[in-house]
């Protein structure tokens, strides 16, 4: 038990195990009948496990018995072999002074071998010059091939002799062996000027005589093999090795491809030269790569790739020479005419996915003609110069409109009677058609130049209002110059209105048309300031007659407002030529200018009622003038709801008040309706009534101090653009003769 703890162990194991099962099975008193079945079958059980371990531990045993028999006889044979090879070893140290003689027998024989290979050869040798004058023959005779193969032969002669003396460390040697074989040089120089030549000319010669080029190709594929071999042995290279003739035929057809048609000295760069050029490279590469495809691929190796190295040339050189060309200083015509080029016309069915090329040519796999970068920096240089020449166009354009404003005639009329002129037609073309250009391009450069249009335009527009307020200023040096003054900002109104329904067509995508806030604010500032030189040439007609108002004359009645209605009716009249919304805010704003106008006069003047039948007069006045006037614009077509009259009338109110002490009342009521009547304002209509006390002017004034009032923001001004005269101080001396 002690040397055997595992068997312990493992019997208590399968004693536990069989306690289980049995405390298992016989939990019940009837399941003890079974108990002899049971016994009966583990003994049967136990018998066979026992038979199959001794006839496994019997097999064991015989297998070991065999080894040991097996290792005894091994080593017995071994100790006989060293037993022979230890006599073996005695005779051989007996044996050695005799191997002493056969050392000399080997060096006579390897001189032997020496003299032998040099005897063969020396007939090659004695004939090297005159294999060099018959190879020389050969090659002006353009046998090419015989030349080749001499020369070959020549060329493995010398090689030999200088690897073996390589070999034997004979460095000496070898300077006399190349000073022998020195014509080899020039044969392989004048050998490989002629096939250049012949690879110069390939393109020509595969559609005439391709026997020529295919000797060069054969020759070339034969130093390139030679170049292999002695690459891979790398044990000794020949001096020119190696040649890389290979690699000097592909350098010579890209400089044959390249040369005739990139490396010209001067080229037109404007641009109808530049159009002839790019038009001959697109006919001369595909005609010379229709050659390639058909003819010169079937004079090469398939492993050349011809057609494929001859295609990426072509698209190499033609980048290179692109970006030359865009180094010069460009036209628009040029700009535009490179972009649509390398582009479209590159890639298109014109050039290189020209029907005939096709499959086997596919320049996809070769990136862009020109890099993303470069299409950017050259479409912006081309929206440079079209803003350039757009500029130009249009202050010629401005010239021009400006230069017809003087003529003796009105401006011309459309088919409703509205007053126009070309320059809306003019500058919209100009600009769409610019934008129309640049989308046969790129969605990008169409952009560029759709941004670039709209800055244009609201450049224009800014020199457009600066040339109205110039000519409005020489206008009031002489009202009589231009003649038509009036006529030309009614047309300037329908062009700049024509101008702002246009805009929006001008966007590339038809989905967001609209205009932008800055483009549409100088549209605004451009109506606003000749709706303003408008209003202020009607001014002009107007203030000669509100500088009669208020007077004793009017107050008993005169036809002034009469004459104000007769020059209003005129100018409405001509306002008839503007298109329906200018001609609205044009009522609007001159209505606003004659209730301004009539407030300012009655205001500044301080007309004061003597009596309450003067005062009477007055409101029957100002009724009759407001009324008439208010007539008018309505007979214009101005609603009565959008006049500011109305304020001539809320006046009149304050001064028929019977009782001075409703003021404040009605007071209140109108700077609620006017809030931005002042302090001034009140005073001065209070001093018109001429019957107001201090007391009730001064609860007027405060009354507005604590009821201050904010203006609305859709609230017209009025009174804030009347100023009041200031107040004259009582003078304090009394009145006297100067001594």
């Amino acid at each position: 038990d002690e040397e055997w703890p595992e068997a312990e162990k493992a019997e208590k194991l399968a004693r536990g195990a069989a306690l289980k099962w049995a405390s298992g099975v016989f939990y019940r008193p009837e399941k003890l009948e079974g108990l002899g079945q049971y016994r009966s079958r583990e003994t049967q059980r136990n018998s066979s496990i026992q038979s199959r371990l001794k006839s496994t531990v019997q097999s064991y045993l015989e297998g070991v018995s065999a080894g040991l028999e097996q290792l005894r006889s091994a080593a017995q044979e071994v100790q006989s072999v060293c037993q022979d090879l230890g006599a073996a070893r005695w005779a051989l140290l007996d044996s050695a002074d005799r191997f002493q003689g056969l050392q000399q027998m080997r060096a006579l024989m390897a001189e032997h071998v020496q003299l032998a290979s040099v005897v063969q050869v020396l007939p090659q040798l004695f004939s090297v010059h005159e294999v060099f004058s018959h190879t020389l023959q050969l090659l002006h005779g353009q046998h090419l091939l015989e030349a080749h193969a001499e020369l070959m032969m020549m060329e493995h002669l010398r090689d030999d002799i200088l690897s073996q003396l390589h070999l034997r460390g004979l460095s000496s040697a070898q300077t006399t062996v190349l000073s022998y074989f020195g014509g080899l040089q020039e044969l392989n120089e004048s050998l490989a000027k002629q096939l250049w030549d012949i690879v110069g000319s390939s393109l020509q010669l595969v559609r005439e005589d391709p026997v020529l080029f295919v000797t060069a190709v054969r020759i070339i594929e034969r130093e390139e093999k030679i170049d292999d071999t002695l690459l891979l042995e790398a044990t000794f290279l020949p001096p020119g090795r190696p040649k890389g003739w290979k690699q000097k035929f592909y350098q010579v057809l890209r400089d044959t491809i390249t040369g005739p048609h990139f490396h010209a000295t001067h080229m037109d760069a404007e641009g109808p030269g530049l159009a002839r050029h790019l038009a001959v490279l697109q006919k001369d590469i595909v005609s010379e790569l229709r050659v390639v495809k058909d003819l010169m691929v079937q004079c090469v190796p398939a492993h050349y790739n011809i057609l494929s190295v001859c295609t990426a040339t072509y698209h190499q050189a033609l980048t290179s020479h692109l970006q030359d060309i865009l180094r010069e200083d460009l036209d628009k015509q040029a700009l535009f005419l490179l972009l649509e080029w390398a582009l479209h016309v590159y890639h298109s069915s014109e050039m290189m996915g020209h029907p005939d090329l096709l499959p086997e040519v596919d320049v996809s796999a070769l990136g862009p003609l020109m890099s993303p970068e470069l299409v950017d920096q050259t479409e912006r240089k081309y929206v440079v110069k079209v803003k350039a020449s757009v500029l130009e166009w249009m202050q010629r354009t401005l010239e021009v409109e400006f230069k017809e404003w003087f003529r003796e005639e009105e401006p011309e009329t459309d088919h409703q009677g509205f007053f126009q002129s070309a320059l809306p037609v003019i500058v919209m073309q100009m600009l769409n058609e610019n934008i129309q250009v640049a989308s046969l391009i790129t969605d990008s450069l169409q952009q560029k130049v759709y941004n670039m249009a709209l800055e244009e335009l609201e450049a224009f527009l800014g020199r457009l209002r600066e040339a109205l307020v110039q000519c409005g200023k020489e206008h009031q040096k002489d009202r009589t110059i231009p003649k038509y003054y009036v006529s030309y900002l009614l047309a300037m109104l329908n062009n700049n209105l024509a101008l702002s329904s246009s805009v929006s067509s001008l966007h590339p995508d038809t989905a967001r048309r609209e205009v932008p806030a800055s483009l549409q604010a100088a549209l605004d500032r451009t109506q606003k300031k000749t709706c303003q030189l408008l209003l202020e040439e009607l001014l002009l007609d107007l203030q000669p007659l509100c500088l009669q108002l208020p007077s004793r004359k009017w107050l008993s009645g005169s036809q002034l407002v009469s004459s104000m209605c007769e020059v209003i009716d005129k100018y409405a009249k001509d306002f008839s030529h503007v298109r329906k919304p200018i001609f609205t805010l044009l009522l609007m704003e001159s209505e606003l200018l004659v209730a301004s106008q009539y407030l300012r006069a009655l205001m500044q003047k301080k007309m004061v009622c003597k009596s309450e039948e003067e005062r009477g007069q007055l409101c029957n006045r100002l009724l009759q003038d407001a009324t008439q006037l208010r007539e008018l614009f309505c007979g214009l077509g101005l609603d009565g709801s959008q006049q500011s009259l109305e304020a001539v009338f809320a006046l009149r109110e304050l001064i028929c008040l019977k009782d001075p002490a409703l003021l404040s009342l009605e007071v209140l009521g109108f700077i609620t309706k006017y809030p931005d009547v002042s302090d001034e304002h009140i005073s001065t209509l209070l001093d018109m009534r001429g019957d107001v006390s201090k007391e009730v002017r001064h609860m007027v004034l405060e009354m507005m101090a604590q009821h201050p009032q904010v203006l609305p923001e859709s609230y017209r001004p009025i009174f804030s653009t009347i100023l009041v005269p200031a107040p004259e101080l009582p003078f304090c001396l009394r009145k006297g003769k100067c001594a």
